[in-house]
């Protein structure tokens, strides 16, 4: 089969969040299946052409946005084309660039940190028509677009509209993710012009949302068949809690709606290669973790000790990761007998409150706004507990390198974190870590309690680290997965 995997943000070449690393892994992984995968995104300022070794095709896209023509070039590139240290095949994945300056030649994807882009109608309009007229530029009949998130959202309208007699793609089915419901690339009606389409689609059967245009709804109405990130999530987004306004649709699309597991690249994080932590260790050898704490407590300038736990958190710092019920204990929490160290950015408040208690309690809490990987990675394997009470969470990923770390988690019942935590039982010896089900401040603290007290008992502790470190999240098992469903989806097409 040929796929063409579209996705606004891939690493190494763009990040802003989960969705990145998701489309920096899968696409080996579908490869490695003996599936045909190329890959396309927009040339954000971040993808450097000579670290990436990109190289310009000499081709041009012209693409309608309203009543003007914008040109675009195409860059070429390789995903993974050097051989990784852990010897894996060399991959030949090639990846498209949208080369269109007046677009993607900015210091952030999507947003400054005082608010989105005012034209990312504009821009990503413009990236999903790019995409099919890339296609069409490079000899590219893919026989399934996998599209990602809203930015690609209007891929599955072009194709059931204005290309749905064009002989190069009339064929060709869709696969549309929603990584996270809460991001819809909502915009006022009167950007509608934009896409060339008629205002016959504008109603609440089409792309029309409360007044408003809604691009992810478009690829939830027209794409033809919807994936999620996980099995919880994707039964959680049918309900008004969860549904951000589009339960309704979802319900009605529910026969094609699956929920497939994000997995993780376990060549990037593991504890036997990994090249950014003090020392590597193996579930049959747990001697380089207590190295590993040593060496991220002293990046934080704090006093390690073998029996005091460290609660870390790698995160996005807003509402949704449920930073409201950190902030309501977060004082209390700083009264245990424990070490906190965070590394995260996000909302202002929390930059604030968190900076705050760095101050407060320089000798228990380390706190360091703003993202870096290789400090990132330091955590997941110098930290005894990883942190997410989310109020709601799609996949989540941090838990699946914790597992992988002998990190345990502390996580909230929800989404993809109550798909791949299992509260451990001291009877049975199962489970992988701590959850709680109720979104309060006070089940947050009482699950952080009951692995403080696990944590006392060496024996127990040790069982938890090695049914965490023997999980395998790899993503192997989802990418056969979505293998079947593009056969099930190339099928459903052929048949319309």
């Amino acid at each position: 089969m040929k796929i063409l995997f579209a996705s606004p943000e891939m690493v190494p070449f763009a990040k802003t969040g989960g969705l990145a690393d998701v489309s920096g892994a899968l696409p080996k992984a579908i490869e490695k299946l003996g599936e045909d995968v190329t890959v396309i995104m927009p040339k954000y300022q971040a993808v450097d052409e000579k670290k990436n070794t990109l190289e310009d095709t000499g081709k041009k896209i012209s693409v309608p946005i309203s009543n003007r023509i914008k040109e675009a070039k195409i860059y070429k590139g390789y995903i993974n084309s050097q051989q990784s240290a852990v010897g894996s095949r060399q991959s030949k994945i090639p990846i498209y660039f949208i080369d269109k300056k007046e677009y993607y030649d900015r210091p952030y994807l999507y947003g400054t940190p005082q608010g989105d882009y005012p034209d990312n109608a504009e821009r990503f309009i413009f990236f999903s028509r790019a995409i099919l007229e890339t296609c069409k530029t490079i000899g590219l009949k893919p026989d399934v677009i996998h599209c990602n998130d809203w930015q690609t959202g209007m891929v599955p309208v072009y194709l059931k509209t204005i290309y749905k007699d064009d002989p190069y793609l009339k064929d060709t089915a869709t696969l549309f993710t929603v990584h996270n419901l809460g991001y819809q690339g909502l915009f006022w009606h009167l950007d509608m012009h934009l896409t060339n389409l008629g205002w016959d689609i504008f109603n609440p059967e089409g792309i029309e949302f409360y007044g408003k245009m809604n691009i992810l709804k478009g690829g939830l109405v027209y794409s033809d068949i919807i994936t999620t990130v996980s099995r919880t999530y994707s039964h959680e987004i049918q309900t008004k809690e969860y549904g951000c306004g589009l339960d309704g649709v979802l319900r009605k699309r529910k026969d094609d709606l699956y929920g497939v597991l994000n997995g993780i690249d376990y060549e990037e994080w593991n504890p036997a290669t990994d090249k950014y932590i003090a020392a590597k260790y193996l579930k049959e050898n747990l001697s380089g973790k207590w190295e590993c704490k040593k060496d991220l407590l002293k990046i934080y300038g704090l006093k390690p000790s073998k029996e005091i736990p460290v609660l870390s958190v790698i995160s996005r710092l807003a509402d949704q990761k449920g930073f409201n019920l950190v902030a309501e204990i977060v004082n209390e929490l700083m009264e245990l007998d424990i070490q906190f160290v965070l590394l995260g950015t996000g909302e202002e408040k929390y930059h604030k409150l968190f900076e705050e208690i760095g101050k407060k309690y320089p000798s228990k809490a380390g706190i360091k706004i703003g993202f870096d990987n290789a400090l990132a990675h330091k955590i997941e394997a110098g930290a005894d507990m990883f942190l997410m009470p989310s109020r709601y969470e799609p996949c989540g990923l941090n838990q699946l390198y914790s597992l992988k770390y002998g990190t345990i988690p502390i996580v909230r019942a929800t989404g993809g974190l109550n798909d791949t935590v299992e509260n451990y039982n001291p009877v049975t010896k199962n489970g992988n870590g701590f959850k709680f089900a109720e979104y309060s401040s006070t089940a947050l603290f009482s699950a952080i309690k009951t692995a403080i007290d696990f944590h006392k008992n060496k024996t127990q502790w040790n069982r938890i680290m090695m049914n965490a470190m023997g999980e395998d999240f790899s993503w192997s098992h989802s990418a056969r997965e979505y293998v079947e469903l593009y056969r099930k989806v190339i099928n459903k097409r052929t048949k319309t």
